[in-house]
């Protein structure tokens, strides 16, 4: 929904575990708190995967932990100051145990223990690790070294080892209880240094993981269900991992070997720059039948003064070439982006083009936000800062384009049939709520309990502004 929350919006990666049986040691308890993008959901798991031989279950809520990992995002605004707020509620909770004569380890990983490193630890004490996104699979020896009374343990050097390469096969418990979608990453960090970013300083450069290890972990989620993996990385579509003979392969290509594993039936890859939608993965939209008819291709604005402010290293005219190219190979893909409104120096003018643009291309879904200054990035330190009340002002209007198109898309979609896939239960009785191929979501009533986690063709009989309404058809209802 177009807004100013994360597409990729704060969720929490801790989930229950069975307790032990009666007579077994102790286990040993972890709650991992994930904030921010669908990579750091991915990372969260991949931390409880790298615990799990190391005898930590996963729990629920801190108060049952004997360690807690808030895994933080820096991209959105007051991002630091929420991490702190909860430090500080973590900080009257050890202290709690601390009086029982029990024990609590804090950390603080991904992109906000990446920028704030050793000041993290200064400002909150009860910090007891700090870890970097692109070492956290050294996660059970910085804790064993905080549980022997290590003090000041920061790990946020970009290591030279692969990070991928030392994490165990994702455990097929925790696969199963995240049920028939699943985030895997393939890429991570960016060489494009946009001005407004955090990412080439918390997460790096450009790394892509070899083609062979992405298909074994994606076979690994299809052989405990999972029906959609959705390809996961800073700048996706740059993507450039090694083939079986060592060379560098395109995303084009790891979607079509992705698109040959048995049980993965949809396929989706996000977040992309359009510099990097080659020739090829425009060609695997029209020719490779799982991946989905949805792209999210963030333009940010659609000014070329703004666009060259900010870095993009494209115009407003070659991203509405990119546009006509990839709905040339695929008529009905649905198109998604991001916006920053307010950014240093925009007019009247520059925002006004980028109403033409979005104009221009219509919108199935989009993002959109405020400008506001990361520390050490370059914008940060520009002196024409545009007004908060204008930015306000901006944003609104913005928005309110931007449902419009929303809505008139998802009201399009009645009464055409569309395949779903169902992956959560709604919030009413025997209701079975599922993703279109657009990613919208599709509510059925009465639906049947067994199409939890399954793929059906339903008949949409509504569409509103954030969601459709449907039913199964005949060949589906027959065997209720």
């Amino acid at each position: 929904m177009p807004g100013q929350k994360n597409p990729m919006s704060e969720a929490d990666a801790a989930r229950p575990d069975k307790a032990p049986s009666a007579g077994a040691a102790p286990q040993k308890k972890i709650f991992i708190k994930t904030y921010g993008c669908q990579m750091n959901v991915y990372d969260s798991s991949r931390m409880a995967d790298v615990m799990a031989p190391e005898g930590y279950v996963d729990v629920s809520s801190p108060e049952e932990a004997d360690v807690v990992i808030l895994n933080t995002c820096h991209i959105r605004e007051r991002a630091a100051e929420k991490v702190y707020s909860e430090l500080g509620r973590l900080r009257d909770l050890k202290a709690d145990k601390v009086s029982r004569g029990e024990g609590l380890i804090v950390g603080v990983a991904g992109c906000v223990a990446q920028a704030e490193g050793a000041e993290m630890q200064r400002r909150a004490p009860v910090v007891d690790i700090v870890v970097g996104p692109q070492s956290y699979h050294r996660l059970p020896g910085l804790v064993a070294r905080a549980g022997n009374g290590g003090r000041g343990i920061v790990e946020t050097e970009f290591p030279v080892e692969d990070k991928f390469a030392s994490l165990p096969a994702p455990e097929r418990r925790k696969t199963l209880a995240r049920g028939p979608t699943a985030f895997l990453t393939i890429q991570e960090g960016c060489d494009k240094f946009c001005t407004f970013c955090v990412v080439p300083y918390t997460r790096g450069s450009e790394f892509s993981r070899p083609i062979a290890r992405i298909a074994d972990e994606a076979r690994s989620l299809a052989e405990a269900g999972v029906r959609e993996i959705t390809l996961l990385g800073q700048n996706v579509n740059a993507y450039h991992g090694e083939d079986e003979n060592g060379r560098a392969a395109s995303l084009g290509t790891l979607i079509r070997t992705l698109a040959d594993i048995d049980g993965i039936e949809r396929l989706r890859y996000t977040t992309s720059h359009p510099r990097d939608m080659d020739a090829e993965l425009i060609a695997a939209h029209a020719e490779v039948g799982k991946l989905m008819p949805y792209l999210h291709l963030p333009v940010q604005s659609g000014s070329d003064e703004i666009l060259d402010r900010m870095n993009r290293q494209h115009t407003a005219e070659f991203y509405l070439d990119i546009i006509a190219r990839v709905r040339a190979a695929r008529p009905d893909i649905a198109l998604s982006s991001d916006f920053i409104v307010g950014f240093p120096g925009e007019t009247e003018a520059d925002f006004e083009a980028t109403l033409t643009l979005i104009r221009e291309v219509g919108f199935a879904q989009a993002y959109s936000f405020k400008y506001s200054p990361r520390p050490g990035t370059p914008a940060a330190t520009r002196e024409e800062q545009v007004p908060e009340e204008l930015k306000a002002e901006r944003l609104q209007r913005l928005q309110s384009l931007l449902n419009e198109q929303q809505e008139a898309f998802n009201k399009s979609c009645a009464g055409r049939t569309l395949t779903v896939l169902f992956d959560r239960r709604g919030r009413e009785p025997g209701q079975l709520v599922g993703r279109s191929p657009y990613l919208q979501s599709v509510h059925l009533d009465h639906a049947p309990a067994h199409l939890l986690g399954e793929i059906a063709d339903v008949r949409i009989e509504a569409g509103f502004a954030n969601s459709l309404r449907g039913r199964l058809v005949a060949s589906e209802a027959a065997f209720v």
